[in-house]
């Protein structure tokens, strides 16, 4: 959430903001709320103050005087107690009006409603050229014998996959090779140099699937529509993560964490699950929109000097990935009405896939801000006094989309597909044969 002070100080800007996102926010009766909080708050404690005066005289007056003092004391206990019950209405009403406000728009953040305003600010590689009939990923998986989405829709419904031999080892290949590029010092110190960051590696991580729907809320992944999106766990009051990110994020919540200790920076391997609940219709065919997958996912926690510079590497990271496993790509910087409301700047970066003879979003790095971390109360103790984190959150690799990527841009004339070079000390094959009739 944004700080009161700055929406206070600041309207027309947060104003502007949301306007820029397409969201509506009632930004006066917002801060009525603040003023009528803080005046509650004034009065509550001159009555602390009064009773703390009261008490001290009590000691030390006639038996009279003591008696009058204890009865004004009973009225003043009376008004405190109604001002402490409103000071809470008005606390919990506060909450839900700044929760409801979305976070600040960085400066080179495109104006617009839609995916349509979102700008392409670079290309890498080529798209392949192929000399034959091409297929997509779904043909492939069924000659290869290595995708069922029929069998899955049988035992699951629609939506779901199973990933079988070459393929289920190529998403081992990608986690075991995402994790070992992010703990190499060779490569991190190259493009955190680059970039004026530290070259800490990231902490591999295995979280919890499930999270309890106060901390979600507290990641503001919780919103009405989200809840549209996630999976609710009734009897246990818990949700499935649609993210590692969601699990990773709260890690440092209620904490302070100490300056020398930053970046903190994890890589997180989780299962995904998401509802798809507003694309009926839309990516039905194989596995690019799908409700469970298995994902890897950074997560950081820098100081608000360093946030961009912290994004801009992990955005290197991801195209250092990408580059290496020879997949074209093209580098989307995210349009205000298209980002999600904890969201201060999206970098997305998408593959071409042949099949739709376009890119594809398979990476995204979402830098928050302090924006999270103000829920979550996630802190830096630094030489100037105590401050909110600042978090970032980014794709390593989504194994629905990579292996999308893969199939499609490595495919052969007879239907085999080639494993990039990078891959082929993890799986132990460089190709994937179609299977025997």
């Amino acid at each position: 959430m944004l700080d009161i002070k700055f929406i206070r100080e600041n309207k027309k800007i947060v104003q502007d903001s949301c306007q820029k996102r397409g969201v509506s926010c009632d930004l006066d009766k917002l801060l009525r709320v603040d003023q009528k909080k803080r005046l509650a708050q004034t009065k509550f404690e001159a009555i602390a103050a009064k009773k703390n005066k009261a008490g001290k005289e009590i000691a030390r007056v006639s038996a009279s005087e003591k008696k009058k003092i204890i009865s004004e004391m009973k009225k003043i206990d009376k008004e405190g107690d109604r001002l402490k019950g409103q000071l809470a209405e008005l606390e919990d009403e506060l909450t839900g009006l700044l929760w409801a406000v979305p976070n600040l728009l960085a400066a080179d953040v495109p104006t617009g409603k839609d995916e349509n305003s979102n700008k392409v600010i670079a290309k890498v590689g080529q798209p392949p050229k192929f000399n034959f009939k091409i297929k997509d990923h779904l043909e492939l998986g069924e000659i290869l014998g290595i995708l069922d989405t029929k069998k899955a829709s049988q035992i699951a419904g629609t939506r779901f996959h199973y990933l079988m031999g070459p393929l289920a080892i190529l998403e081992f290949a990608l986690i075991r090779y995402a994790f070992d590029v992010l703990s190499d010092k060779k490569i991190l110190t190259k493009l955190a140099k680059k970039h004026g960051v530290s070259d800490k590696p990231f902490i591999p991580v295995i979280p919890p699937m499930m999270i309890k729907p106060e901390v979600f809320s507290k990641m503001a992944r919780l919103s009405e529509d989200d809840r549209n999106e996630r999976y609710h766990l009734t009897q246990d009051d818990l949700y499935l993560v649609g993210s590692a990110e969601h699990t990773l994020g709260p890690l440092h919540m209620d904490e302070i964490i100490e300056e020398k200790d930053l970046p903190i920076r994890y890589v997180g391997f989780s299962a995904s699950f998401r509802r798809e609940a507003g694309s009926y219709g839309k990516d039905t065919r194989g596995i690019l929109r799908v409700h469970q997958f298995d994902k890897v996912e950074i997560e950081s926690f820098t100081t608000g000097e360093k946030a961009i510079s912290e994004q801009n590497f992990i955005i290197a990271l991801q195209e250092y990935l990408v580059s290496s496993l020879d997949l074209p790509y093209q580098k989307v910087i995210i349009c205000s009405g298209d980002m999600g409301n904890p969201d201060y700047r999206q970098i997305d970066l998408e593959c071409w896939i042949p099949s739709q003879d376009k890119y594809r979003e398979t990476h995204t790095s979402d830098l928050m801000g302090d924006y999270q971390a103000r829920r979550l109360n996630a802190r830096i103790k630094r030489k100037t006094g105590i401050e909110y984190a600042q978090m970032n959150d980014a794709t390593v690799f989504a194994m629905s989309r990579m292996p999308i990527a893969i199939l499609e841009n490595f495919q052969q004339k007879d239907g085999s597909v080639k494993i990039p070079k990078v891959l082929h000390k993890y799986t132990g094959f460089k190709s994937m044969e179609p299977k025997l009739s």
